[in-house]
């Protein structure tokens, strides 16, 4: 077998899913700076500038730093500054509270306030928009409580780490998931396009034509399943090559049998004339025994030439078969009747055991016929020790069955007269063509042959 071509190794499967798997391994660590550097860059195209200003984090350093700058600030400077910062904080709601708990100044929509506080209103204020809505800040103005605190307040819908914060980690989530699923699905598109190239293959390999030999797969990549399918058409091409030579001296055997066949036939019909010209002839009685035994050779001989022209014709399918419905026990009844002088002149011992009813088969009754001629003459040559033979009918695998039996050595028995065993091959040939049954059953104490219809 010839040597398959080395696999390059960029169409290699193996090379390949290690590309994905490099890949994978040197993209996941950018996979995190990748996510933060789409979510800011979504940040500053997809919202408002002024929105940056409104970070929980921003607000809360900025408002501490203009009250700590208020330390002992006038009332007025407290005011213009809350204003300042109102300009610079449109959305945002304040007020200021002074030390004898009196509301100085409002600015912008805040919720309910009473304008004289209690040390008890202030502690419930902190307490209801401590992590509430809307966001507050309270700072005591110079970081003194003597000198009352100021209140920012701003809905956190309208808050920058609300807005747009509130949803970095389902985006980091959901970015590394699709980058994961990513990898996940073209690992699955690789296996399933090799899953897909195994499920042609086999189905190539398993279908046949009418030689029962499976037809070539187109390779389109060279790599490791590609060399398999290869290997595989060439195993193919060795295949039909087999068959083609098989076919050819097949052709060259049947001929050969015919020609050999057709050439003995007239020397055979030479010695048989010569033979019974000395017949007549004054002979000794060894003389006599000597053309006994030539007469019985030039018969097994012409006979063996038959089986020979009959297996050939069989095996080609050139056998003439003409199916009809028969009674087979009559027709076993006329063999054994046409062979009885022959079992009789040998000495055998003729059990028949046939029903008197009728047993009708669809088969040829020439093949029948032939079927049983060549299983008698079978036992007269192989199974004479035994001097029995038995034609009878039995139930086998729920079916009448007609037996043909002997107490010879057995098939399996070394033998002088042992043959090529042709005749029971066109025995087992027609049985076949004609859907019979043949079982065979030998042993030291006899052969028994079992035909009937196949259900």
């Amino acid at each position: 077998m010839r040597p398959a071509a080395k696999t390059k190794f960029p169409n290699s499967l193996l090379a390949r899913y290690l590309f994905i798997i490099l890949l994978a391994l040197c993209m996941w660590p950018l996979v995190f700076p990748a996510g933060s550097l789409i979510f800011y860059m979504q940040s500053q195209l997809f919202f408002p500038k002024e929105l940056n200003i409104y970070e929980s984090r921003n607000l809360e350093h900025v408002w501490h730093q203009e009250a700590k700058k208020l330390d002992q600030a006038a009332e007025t400077a407290v005011d213009a500054k809350l204003r300042a910062l109102k300009e610079q904080y449109p959305r945002a709601s304040m007020f200021w509270v002074d030390a004898s708990g009196r509301l100085r100044l409002k600015l912008g929509e805040t919720v309910t306030i009473p304008q004289q506080w209690t040390m008890a209103d202030s502690m419930q204020f902190m307490k209801s928009s401590y992590g509430g809505d809307p966001f507050t800040v309270v700072a005591f103005i110079g970081q003194d409580p003597k000198q009352g605190f100021m209140v920012l307040q701003i809905p956190r819908k309208m808050m920058r780490n609300e807005t747009i914060y509130l949803s970095n980690e389902r985006f980091l989530t959901g970015f590394i998931f699709s980058v994961f699923s990513f990898f996940l699905f073209t690992s699955w598109l690789f296996f399933a396009r090799i899953r897909k190239r195994l499920l042609r293959f086999q189905i190539a390999m398993t279908e046949t034509d009418e030689s029962g030999i499976p037809q070539p797969v187109a390779v389109k990549r060279v790599d490791e399943i590609g060399q398999l399918g290869l290997a595989f058409n060439h195993m193919i091409d060795q295949l039909n090559s087999a068959r083609r030579r098989e076919q050819e001296e097949e052709a060259l055997r049947k001929q050969l049998i015919a020609n050999l066949s057709h050439d003995l036939r007239t020397p055979l019909t030479t010695i048989r004339g010569h033979a019974y010209s000395l017949r007549k002839e004054a002979l000794t009685p060894k003389g006599k025994q000597s053309l006994d035994l030539i007469e019985t050779k030039v018969d097994n001989v012409a006979q063996l030439i038959e089986n020979l022209m009959s297996y050939t014709l069989l095996s080609a399918g050139k056998y003439p078969l003409r199916i009809a419905r028969t009674d087979v026990l009559r027709l076993c009844r006329t063999s054994v009747a046409s062979w009885y002088p022959v079992f009789e002149k040998e000495g055998f011992d003729v059990d028949i055991r046939l029903p008197e009813d009728v047993l009708y088969w669809d088969v040829d009754p020439q093949w029948v016929t032939r079927m049983l001629d060549n299983l008698f003459q079978n036992i007269v040559r192989h199974a004479d020790s035994g001097k029995y033979v038995c034609v009878r009918t039995e139930k086998r695998h729920g079916t009448e069955a007609l037996v043909i039996a002997d107490k010879g050595p057995g098939i399996s028995a070394e033998s002088d007269n042992k043959g090529a065993g042709i005749g029971l091959s066109i025995v087992a040939l027609m049985a076949k063509e004609m859907n019979l049954k043949q079982d065979i059953v030998s042993s030291r104490g006899g052969t028994a042959i079992y035909v009937y219809p196949k259900i």
